[in-house]
């Protein structure tokens, strides 16, 4: 009844398996789904280019995925397939051109440096508790960035000053506090089989799985039903004539307009709020825990960036400046490096499921050998055939990244001479997460150096397999990833 499902969602790190089956089966190879149901499992560059990007809407989100974000964001862009996904891409993307995501820039300097201030009083406060003689202490990164990145993308996509550094009590950080641990590490296995059978179920009568009162999905409606609420409140009595510049402002005067192929419903606009917010902080700082990670255990890379931090900021006092612009931001070889190596080796979102909507062949950069000795450039597929992408398997192909693709190696994107292979990373500009993140870092280490904490039992840090991978110690409740923190001195 299970087939591989519960081995592949009760690993005990994300990749577990995936790398196994790697290293077994090379870019392809085929898992059972519950009740004997064949899935194709792939890693392969040139497969997944054209499932996601040259293929269109032909391989549509599998509908036990799309359920199960309708349940996380209603009826938002993450759940959306099709004509209504592009009327939601649409109406968003002028909220997010070149231009707007520059004028983020101030706000993501000025959380940061609200950051940093907490963060130095938190630091001497633990460390006084511990009777250490130094600003030094182990500080969970986790909570502080979670806290960090709400506050920026509130203030950024709706011009609110949500103060979620100032306060654990504030009503967002409690919402989303431990929310994809709390609802999709380790679900039970009947769950898992119950989910197999959403693809014969109707949409509309789908939908009322919501009140299914056990404790995941529960978590999810209190969720969602907050955030609608949340959402109504924040669009009543707006003014649509109003110039702001902050996301939401360019949205709804978006969705004024007489056009009807570019408005959405009042019901999809108050999810795709939620989704904004969900989308614009939770990632953001779980790349960023990340990336502190291993830049604390890479002291020697840890002290390039920030001696190229320390360049950068007197080419700006140079030219008469004060505060930093994307376009030094651009010019951060080695922060580039460490966070695309970071995002490489730690992949948030892990993996990705698609359904063929049509009778395809899908292409491979890397031939297979079938069973029967075969060699297969190529895996003809038929339409409903479910499709799971291993992301984090991707980004551990010897054939792209190298033989040390299992490591930890900023330097692999230092080598600018060096042709860059199928599907490799590439850059980071026009991302309204990369820009924060880069802030954010830039702030974090100009004022603290990072360590792994001195206890073994903290250094132990798990790759937790929940939608959105998340690190966990046996020794601490919930998101935990402890770093030793030590103020530089001005």
């Amino acid at each position: 009844m299970k087939g591989h499902q519960k081995d592949i969602r009760y690993q005990n790190e994300v990749g577990d398996l995936d790398f196994k089956w790697m290293d077994s089966y090379g870019s392809a190879w085929r898992v059972a789904g519950c009740f004997g149901q064949e899935q194709l499992m792939i890693v392969d560059p040139k497969a997944i280019h054209h499932i996601v990007h040259a293929s269109g809407y032909d391989y549509p989100k599998k509908q036990e995925n799309r359920q199960g974000m309708r349940l996380l964001g209603g009826r938002g862009m993450i759940w959306s397939h099709g004509e209504r996904h592009q009327r939601q891409r649409k109406i968003l993307n002028p909220a997010f051109t070149t231009s707007q995501i520059k004028s983020f820039l101030p706000i993501f300097i000025r959380t940061g440096m609200e950051l940093v201030g907490k963060l130095k009083e938190e630091v001497v406060l633990t460390a006084a508790a511990s009777g250490l003689s130094d600003d030094t202490a182990v500080i969970n990164v986790v909570r502080w960035l979670s806290h960090t990145t709400l506050d920026a993308i509130g203030e950024a996509g709706f011009n609110l000053k949500l103060g979620a550094l100032n306060s654990d009590e504030n009503e967002l950080t409690k919402v989303y506090h431990n929310l994809f641990l709390d609802s999709t590490l380790y679900p039970p296995v009947a769950d898992i089989i119950f989910k197999h059978f959403w693809a014969y179920i109707p949409e509309d009568i789908l939908n009322w799985v919501r009140y299914i009162p056990t404790a995941q999905y529960r978590r999810f409606r209190q969720y969602l039903d907050h955030m609608r609420r949340y959402a109504k409140e924040l669009i009543r009595g707006f003014d649509v004539n109003s110039d702001g510049k902050d996301v939401l402002s360019l949205l709804l005067r978006a969705n004024a307009s007489q056009d009807p192929e570019s408005r959405v419903s009042d019901d999809e606009l108050f999810d795709l709020i939620p989704t904004m917010l969900l989308a614009g902080h939770d990632t953001t700082a779980m790349t960023l825990v990340w990336f502190l990670w291993e830049l604390a255990k890479d002291i020697d890379f840890q002290t390039k960036v920030r001696e190229e931090i320390a360049a950068t900021r007197k080419k700006i006092v140079t030219r008469g400046g004060k505060d930093l612009e994307v376009a030094d931001l651009d010019s951060m070889v080695y922060l580039h490096a460490a966070m695309k190596e970071s995002m490489r080796i730690h992949t948030i979102a892990w993996e990705m499921h698609r359904t063929a909507g049509t009778n395809d062949v899908i292409p491979l950069a890397f031939p297979i050998t079938t069973k029967s000795g075969k060699t297969l450039s190529g895996i003809p597929v038929s339409k409903g055939q479910n499709i799971a992408i291993s992301m984090c398997g991707y980004n551990r192909v010897p054939e792209v990244w190298g033989e040390d693709a299992h490591v930890w190696n900023p330097y692999r994107f230092l080598d600018e001479g060096k042709t860059m292979q199928t599907g490799k990373a590439g850059g980071l500009r026009g991302c309204i997460g990369v820009i924060e993140m880069q802030t954010i870092a830039i702030a974090l280490l100009e004022n603290f150096q990072f360590t792994v904490p001195p206890e073994p039992k903290d250094r132990v840090i798990l790759r937790k397999p929940a939608t959105v991978m998340s690190p966990m110690n046996e020794h601490h409740q919930g998101s935990w990833l402890g770093l030793s923190m030590r103020i530089i001195e001005a």
